[in-house]
């Protein structure tokens, strides 16, 4: 009988016949616990990414994925980081339960790199920081705690645009958001009269969020005298500055000018809120080192803030995950190490600064008449190019090149080999 059993299944599973399948186990298919759940929507950025894998045109270019790459367009390991790697294991650690907030050697160290080292914050200990999964699991933390602790407006106000996670984090934890102006379609940089007055709007409060530096997806940032006018804006209305940092020194080179907006807000007097991730400022996309800050007022308020963050993330994940932390540490606790990667990111961000400048110059070079000084004024990884969803579909139909409907393009996916031909093509559509 077994026997007769095992040829009948074998037979049931060559034919994927779903009848047969309902004689042999008694369950049909629309009956099993997860027939309710529907199908997702497919994420935009790995749709682009499969239709440039499949296409197998010579000359094709991704332009969607948001991750750098260098010159080659080959994935980049910076080389302080391989020094770090180097060094830790020589140090044959062993891999023992990481503190559920992270090592204090890392949370000490990268609260100084967003802060400064002479920063009153760390002096006073006002700050609660821990260790989260890169800064994705930095927001989805901050933003749980909010909704757990947060005694005012509970609603969280986003520019728009804003990265996509941004407003799904919010959804997944029922979490109400509203958009302020950002962007500016007809400059194609910041609209800073828009979001004056609609932050003067926002009930007192409520929580704003805020791209430190390399705003995701439109590459424009505040200027310094931009910013100061958000801080005052944002301090009259009583609001809580819920800072974003993904990119610090990825945007200009330089950590210290890319943190320039958090480090206002605490001159200020503002208690804001910090997400830090690792992924793109030192290449650690795959090891999730992350962090999150709450500024507390007083050393007492920062402990007990932290014994609430130590529970949260003890039933969400227990505690963080050492290698991709040990290297973030190692890195910014030696100097020698420290000095090699503030280099290796300069040369990321200068990278993509030229490609910037050598994608204009190939636009308005073909002889293209529309503006293209946003391409150069913003900066970081994203640009928002002002092409049309039409010009895009002509991009990747004529040209092969493939980025999303909104026009936004990953700079880094830009090389020396391909801008005058992404450049040719740009003013082809646009002409």
């Amino acid at each position: 009988m077994t026997q007769v059993l095992k040829k009948l299944t074998v037979q049931v599973l060559k034919n994927n016949n779903v009848e047969n399948i309902f004689a042999i186990t008694g369950v049909r298919a629309n009956s099993t616990w997860w027939s309710n759940v529907q199908m997702g929507p497919p994420d935009v950025i790995l749709g682009i990414t499969e239709a440039y894998k499949k296409d197998s045109n010579p000359k094709k270019v991704n332009l969607g994925v948001g991750a750098y790459r260098d010159d080659d367009g080959k994935p980049f390991v910076l080389p302080s980081v391989r020094k770090a790697e180097e060094v830790i294991y020589k140090k044959a650690l062993n891999h023992e339960y990481a503190p559920i907030g992270g090592e204090a050697s890392y949370t000490d160290a990268v609260a100084k790199l967003a802060f400064g080292e002479d920063s009153p914050v760390l002096k006073g200990k006002i700050n609660c920081t821990v260790q989260t999964l890169s800064g994705t699991g930095a927001l989805r933390l901050g933003f749980e705690f909010i909704t757990k602790h947060y005694a005012k407006a509970k609603e969280v106000w986003m520019p728009s645009p804003t990265w996509g996670n941004h407003p799904q984090i919010c959804n997944t934890l029922n979490l109400p958001h509203k958009k302020y102006r950002y962007f500016d379609p007809k400059t194609n940089g910041f609209d800073l009269k828009g979001a004056l007055e609609d932050i003067c709007k926002i009930p007192e409060g409520a929580i704003i969020l805020l791209h430190a530096c390399a705003h995701n997806p439109t590459g424009v940032d505040p200027r310094p005298s931009d910013w100061e006018q958000l801080s005052a804006a944002i301090k009259q209305r009583k609001l809580f500055p819920f800072f974003d940092m993904a990119y610090q020194g990825f945007a200009t080179g330089s950590v210290d000018n890319d943190a320039l907006a958090v480090r206002l807000f605490v001159k200020d007097g503002h208690q804001v809120t910090l997400a830090q991730s690792f992924a793109k400022n030192m290449g650690l996309y795959g090891e999730r080192a992350g962090a999150l800050t709450f500024l507390c007022g007083d050393e007492q308020s920062a402990a007990k803030v932290m014994s609430q963050v130590k529970i949260m993330i003890r039933t969400m994940y227990s505690n963080p995950p050492l290698y991709g932390a040990r290297i973030v540490q190692e890195i910014l606790n030696t100097p020698e190490l420290k000095k090699q990667w503030l280099s290796d990111v300069k040369l990321m961000a200068d990278r993509i600064i030229s490609m910037r400048k050598q994608l204009r110059a190939g636009i308005e070079g073909a002889g293209n008449r529309n503006k293209w000084n946003h391409i150069t004024d913003q900066i970081g990884m994203f640009c928002f190019t002002g092409l049309k969803p039409e010009q895009v579909e002509r991009l990747t139909k004529e040209f092969h090149i493939y980025l999303t409907k909104d026009g936004r393009i990953s700079v880094a996916g830009i090389s020396s080999k391909n801008v005058q031909y992404i450049a040719e093509a740009i003013h082809k559509v646009t002409s």
